[in-house]
Parts: C-alpha cells; sequence; structure tokens
C-alpha cells in the first residue's frame, strides 16, 4: 500500500482585519476537530496564530465551511456582530461563491444549470455512507450553474475544467450536482463511478489500486471567489487554482 495521503497543517492568510479573517485552507486539512481522532484542524491553527486576538476578547465563528478534500476560501469572524453580519448575508444568499473543479468527461454542453433537490440518501433507502446525499424531489431546493473552462486529457482519459456557481450551500452540493449531469468530479471517492473507494479508503488508507481509479488523492474542487454587498460593505475575494489541480489538469 502507498503512503497515506498528507495532511498539509499549513494555511495561507488571504486577507485579515480587526473583525474577520480569510484564509486559503489546504486539502486535506478538515475545519473543525472530530470526536473520532485527534488531528490538525484549520480552527485549531487559527486559534494559535490568533491567540493575542482571542485573548484580548476575539472569538472565532468559521462562516463557511468547506469539505476535508475541498481547498480556498475560508472566511472566519473574529466578533460577534461580523458573525451576525455574514450570517444574515449567508441566510439572504448576498454571497456570491465561485468553485474551480475538474470533472470526468467532456460535457456536451459549454453551460448548463441544474435545479435538483438533495436528500441524505440513508433517509430512504440502506447506504453504507451516512453522508452521502442524492438528488431527490423530497430533498432540499439546489441549484447549481456551471461553465465548462477547458477540455483536456490526463494520462489518456477525458477531463473538463469547470467554473461552478452554487446558487445554495447543501452539503456535498456541486458534488452531486457534477455526478447527476453525468460528470463526477475527479478524486471523488463517494459520488464517482464507485462508492466502495471512499469505504477501501476509510479501512485501509490510500493504495495504488485507488490511484488508478480515482486519478487524484482527494476530489477537484477548490473555492476560488467569495463576494458579498451587505449595506455599505463591498468585499471581494479571488485565489488561483492550487497546484496539485493545476499540475493535474496539465499533466
Amino acid at each position: 500500500m502507498d503512503e497515506p495521503i498528507d495532511v498539509w497543517v499549513n494555511f495561507d492568510v488571504v486577507d485579515e482585519c480587526d473583525d474577520w479573517i480569510v484564509v486559503n485552507k489546504p486539502a486535506p486539512l478538515i475545519v473543525h476537530p472530530t470526536s473520532k481522532k485527534v488531528e490538525p484542524t484549520l480552527l485549531g491553527g487559527l486559534e494559535q496564530l490568533l491567540s493575542f486576538d482571542i485573548q484580548n476578547g476575539a472569538r472565532l465563528s468559521i462562516i463557511n465551511r468547506l469539505d476535508r478534500e475541498t481547498s480556498g476560501l475560508v472566511l472566519v469572524a473574529k466578533r460577534k456582530f461580523a458573525a451576525r453580519m455574514f450570517g444574515r448575508a449567508m441566510e439572504r444568499r448576498l454571497f456570491e461563491k465561485e468553485y474551480d473543479a475538474i470533472c470526468l468527461g467532456w460535457p456536451a454542453w459549454e453551460e448548463r444549470s441544474l435545479d435538483a433537490p438533495l436528500l441524505r440518501k440513508g433517509e430512504l433507502e440502506s447506504s453504507p455512507i451516512w453522508v452521502k446525499q442524492m438528488v431527490h424531489p423530497d430533498g432540499r431546493p439546489s441549484e447549481t450553474y456551471f461553465r465548462v473552462v477547458k477540455r483536456g486529457t490526463h494520462r489518456g482519459v477525458k477531463v473538463s475544467l469547470l467554473r461552478v456557481f452554487p446558487k445554495t450551500g447543501r452539503m456535498h452540493q456541486i458534488r452531486v450536482h457534477a455526478a447527476y449531469l453525468g460528470h463526477p468530479l475527479v478524486g471523488d471517492k463517494i459520488y464517482g463511478e464507485d462508492e466502495t473507494c471512499y469505504l477501501r479508503y476509510i479501512e485501509g488508507g490510500w493504495s495504488a489500486k485507488l490511484a488508478s481509479q480515482l486519478l487524484l488523492k482527494r476530489h477537484a474542487l477548490h473555492a476560488s471567489r467569495m463576494a458579498l454587498t451587505l449595506d455599505e460593505v463591498s468585499l471581494e475575494w479571488e485565489i488561483g487554482l492550487t497546484k496539485d489541480l493545476d499540475d493535474f489538469f496539465d499533466a
């Protein structure tokens, strides 16, 4: 078996003021600690970085949460009023979010909008993966807009770089919708062609067989832009692709 995925504990500060901080979270750094095992977390790293602020009354509140294997922009409020302000903006869908994603195949379309409700699969039928979501009419409203940026190949496999604009923020929304359209994200262990990849990864870690099936150690999703205008506040942040995704597409 190959070595397990490296846990990158570093993150980059993209922007910061007295009331909030924006960081570029790498994959597979988890945002919050879990009860399953002790491991580095983004929150823990932020608490160390902002220890002086915290000693002087700051309270950290993560506004947008990313999956472990999703990289990109994370906004964190330092003050209660900032957390409330950003929270209201999220509820009113005033945040503009954009993601870069690499999917399998070459979509027949250049642009595509999908309005498909999402529901946890385990609520309807037996599922070995508790968190797995599915498209279902009884689910919560979910809308995603996809645009093809470019098409190419990776080791003979057709892949496409997408720019993705989620209109809602459901769990795994982009990944589920991409798979529903027939173009799952590269490296997606749950919503790819074989969900047993996830189960095998959980049990035994990364392996040569998984590498052959998935092509990438993590799913190819990156939160690249975030913006909002609320009252007199107008904010925007944007970052480029991570090295692993950039190198993958160019390979």
